[in-house]
């Protein structure tokens, strides 16, 4: 049966359109390297260079070659909505793009679909790139992400992470070939390019704050990556208009855009953390900041107190804490560490301890643990009084046990750690996380009601493992009454154990097995 192409055109339109909208807006034309994909493969379709061999419409699967320098094999699955090409460049190349519009034209103009493509290159971005300006940096951006936008369309929220990455790749395609800008470059355009799409999104009517949490959070990491490859002290002086732009950029992106405050404030403290890292430039962030009328986020200034050392501004500034802030008053004590700053962050750490509570509360449940641990890791390195500690403590709640335990073992408050151990039961296996082997060794008396409450957890599951469980509790709890000095307790015990279960005789043949008896 010969195959009719443009039967299978007409009956998958669909999918040939929806993927041809998708090249149109991932391939470039200012990019040379996606114009010279688009190019080649308008020639091959009109040098009838797409071969196509058969469609399988059981399963909806069309197979073609593309007659190349080397010829290529693609696939088209229709009903998995994938199209593959036996080529080893990644994302769209020539073949799959030559494929699709050697289908679309039995549905539609070929020239005109890429007459209307070439028609949104505005600039050459290769021109611009060697113009090397922030300006002209800004304006490839602006060009590259044009593309994705038309006027006031609204972008699903998952499209945000994909937009950056495809935007990143074509905007470093045009990075300069000197090997002391290179990082300089990348760290600018991914500054500019969270700048320019959060704007987007913060003006969007409705946001998926889980999915634009996600893209802050992978251009964070990102970001992170890159400030490591930055020199901190010997940088060009022709690199300076690119810090200054990144400073302007990185406060437009804090003060002038609403929305996710803590991730943007991260990124806040990244770059005066390891970027700009000149005296002269914070003292010029500082006038700036103290000379606006409002202050979105007055906890600001204390990242400039924090590098100057100005503790006294840093203890007037924390006399009012917006308990909503909390974790960028968190993300300050880390930034204080880094920068050498103890006092500083003991200041902060004790302004904000009256609104722990609250703010643990607020994190998801699978979250919570291990935000207590880095609480406390912060915590650690400052002497609080006996009221600031049950302060503390008493904020992590449950998810603290753990911290908790550490700190009444490091005082040797063995009565209070076992107290604490039965409010909050468990298993043996945490209660020896906890520190119980310590407890047993220096207050072994203590732990004998606990080794007998998990001893009794065990018997009631009533299975051969679970006794062979209990007997190794009892061997510790044996061995913690021995070094007690109670070993009459120990046996008048045990003998009650075996007579009060002497009907469980898989209980008895363990008993017997572990010599717990006699």
């Amino acid at each position: 049966m010969v195959l009719s192409v443009a039967n299978v055109a007409k009956e998958q339109e669909a999918f040939i359109c929806e993927k041809l909208q998708i090249i149109a807006r991932e391939l470039h034309p200012s990019v040379t390297e996606d114009e010279e994909i688009v190019r080649r493969a308008l020639f091959a379709v009109r040098n009838q260079a797409v071969v196509f061999h058969r469609y399988i419409s059981v399963f909806s699967i069309l197979t073609t070659t593309v007659r190349d320098v080397r010829a290529a094999e693609v696939i088209i699955d229709f009903r998995g909505n994938t199209i593959s090409c036996s080529c080893p460049q990644e994302g769209w190349c020539r073949h799959q793009v030559s494929v699709l519009l050697s289908l679309y034209q039995y549905i539609d103009s070929v020239q005109e679909w890429v007459s209307s493509w070439r028609s949104k290159k505005t600039v050459d971005l290769q021109a611009l790139a060697n113009i090397r300006t922030p300006e002209s940096w800004l304006k490839m951006v602006d060009e590259v992400l044009s593309h994705y936008f038309h006027g006031d369309e609204e972008i699903p929220a998952f499209m945000y992470t994909n937009i950056a990455e495809n935007a990143l790749e074509k905007l470093n395609k045009q990075m300069p070939f000197e090997r002391e800008w290179q990082p300089i470059y990348k760290l600018f355009m991914e500054l500019a390019v969270v700048n320019r799409l959060s704007l987007r999104f913060t003006k969007s009517r409705s946001m998926d704050e889980h999915l634009l949490e996600n893209f802050f959070h992978k251009r964070f990491q990102s970001i992170q990556n890159i400030v490591h490859e930055i020199p901190g002290t010997s940088r060009l002086f022709a690199t300076d208009l690119f810090f200054d732009q990144m400073q302007f950029l990185l406060r437009e992106l804090l003060f002038e855009q609403e929305g996710f405050i803590n991730r943007k404030m991260n990124l806040y403290l990244l770059f005066w953390d390891e970027v700009f890292t000149e005296k002269r430039r914070a003292l010029e962030e500082l006038v700036y900041l103290q000379e606006q009328r409002e202050m979105p986020v007055p906890e600001v200034l204390n990242v400039f107190y924090i590098i100057l050392k100005n503790d006294s501004a840093i203890e007037e500034n924390i006399q009012h804490i917006n308990p909503e802030h909390v974790d960028i008053h968190l993300g300050l004590v880390k930034f204080a560490y880094a920068k050498q700053n103890g006092r500083a962050a003991e200041l902060i750490l004790r302004a904000i301890l009256p609104h722990l509570e609250a703010f643990i509360q607020r994190v998801k449940n699978v979250y919570r643990s291990s935000v207590v641990s880095s609480i406390y890791s912060l915590y650690e390195h400052i002497d609080l009084s006996e009221d600031e500690e049950i302060l503390l403590y008493s904020s992590f709640g449950k998810d603290g046990i753990h911290q908790y335990s550490q700190y009444l073992l490091k005082h040797k408050r063995y009565g209070e750690w076992v107290a604490l151990q039965q409010m909050y039961p468990s298993s043996i296996e945490h209660l020896e996380y906890n520190g119980l082997k310590q407890v047993a060794e220096e207050a072994p008396a203590l732990v004998l009601p606990l080794y007998h409450f998990y001893a009794m957890g065990e018997i009631k599951e009533k299975s051969r493992y679970n006794y062979k469980q209990a007997v190794r509790i009892w061997k510790k709890m044996k061995a913690a009454a021995k070094k007690a000095g109670k070993m009459n307790f120990w046996e008048d015990y045990i003998a009650s154990v075996r007579d009060q279960y002497k009907r469980l005789r898989a209980l008895q043949e363990e008993l017997e097995k572990g010599k717990l008896l006699g």
